[in-house]
């Protein structure tokens, strides 16, 4: 009798597999979630592949996964516009956490679609807004993972909303995202490392995605082309953002895999800036608790690699 009790004690499970489902909405907080949860579930993904969240349609699948949801988890009405009519009709047991509401995020104001050159009279999308007041989140830039140092908030965030709702896997979950905490530090301090070299070159983004990532390493920014994906310049706008790249010594100008507009190599022509692409989701990548730190060290890289002379 005392072997087999041995042998219970060693095969006693450290920790229960959860039935609790979960759905997230987007790639990055995917892989956070997933790494909370790693040992315990698996969260449901929704905006897969090249999908973007300012413009996904829903299929019938993703309709059933949330119908059977016991946890949401999205940024919140700012960015996934595509999911606020179905989050009102879910049944009344899921919780729905909106983490752009995660107590402790930096947020930023959304950068005003244009500021003025004052000698030139051209446009661009432009940095610099901390005056600005914050009122509801409708005024907030919704794109809030691409900051580390938030990405440590919403892993706090997420393991607490689990520990609520699985209480008999909340140590797991609050180890894992202690251990979480710890990479996204380290990753943080990497990524400060390897584009400090290039912090002072400028450059631009087709779509205002990055302003979060362009903050936390004090890089040299002149903004975006457009504030939204639905809004192109037209073809004088186009020849006026054209000079003005020129005048300011533009080196990159960065697209993204979700929005390839041809008409960003008829912006390029003739100034002497590179075409490179930066993916604030992580298209290409396998979701997984791995995939926020592939896509953030590819995004690094691909800023070196354009940036550098």
């Amino acid at each position: 009798m005392a072997a087999v009790a041995v042998l219970a004690l060693v095969w006693t499970p450290l920790h229960a597999a959860s039935t609790l489902r979960v759905v997230v909405s987007i790639a990055p907080l995917h892989s956070l979630a997933a790494g909370v949860m790693r040992g315990v579930g698996t969260p449901k993904l929704i905006v897969r592949g090249y999908g973007s969240p300012h413009t996904y349609q829903m299929r019938p699948s993703d309709a059933a996964v949330l119908q059977a949801a016991d946890l949401v988890l999205w940024v919140g009405e700012p960015l996934e516009t595509f999911l606020q009519k179905p989050l009102r009709s879910l049944p009344g047991q899921a919780r729905v956490v909106a983490l752009i509401e995660t107590p402790g995020l930096e947020l930023l104001p959304i950068r005003a679609a244009t500021s003025r050159d004052a000698h030139e009279g051209h446009e661009i999308s432009r940095s610099g807004n901390s005056g600005h007041d914050i009122h509801s989140s409708a005024t907030i830039d919704p794109h809030i993972w691409l900051d580390p140092a938030n990405a440590r908030k919403l892993v706090a965030q997420i393991a607490r909303e689990l520990s609520t709702l699985d209480p008999e896997n909340g140590a797991r979950y609050q180890a894992n995202a202690a251990a979480l905490d710890t990479s996204l530090d380290e990753l943080d301090r990497e990524l400060g490392r390897q584009l400090a070299p290039v912090r002072d070159i400028p450059f631009v983004v087709f779509h205002d995605a990055f302003q979060y990532f362009e903050r936390r390493y004090e890089l040299h920014t002149l903004g975006a082309i457009q504030t939204g994906p639905e809004r192109l310049p037209g073809a004088r706008r186009l020849q006026e953002l054209r000079q003005q790249i020129v005048r300011q010594g533009v080196r990159c100008i960065f697209h993204e895999p979700q929005f390839e507009p041809p008409l960003i190599k008829v912006l390029a022509q003739g100034t002497g800036a590179r075409l490179a692409t930066l993916d604030p989701l992580g298209a290409q990548l396998q979701p997984g608790p791995q995939a926020y730190f592939e896509m953030m060290r590819a995004n690094a890289r691909a800023l070196v690699d354009c940036l550098r002379p």
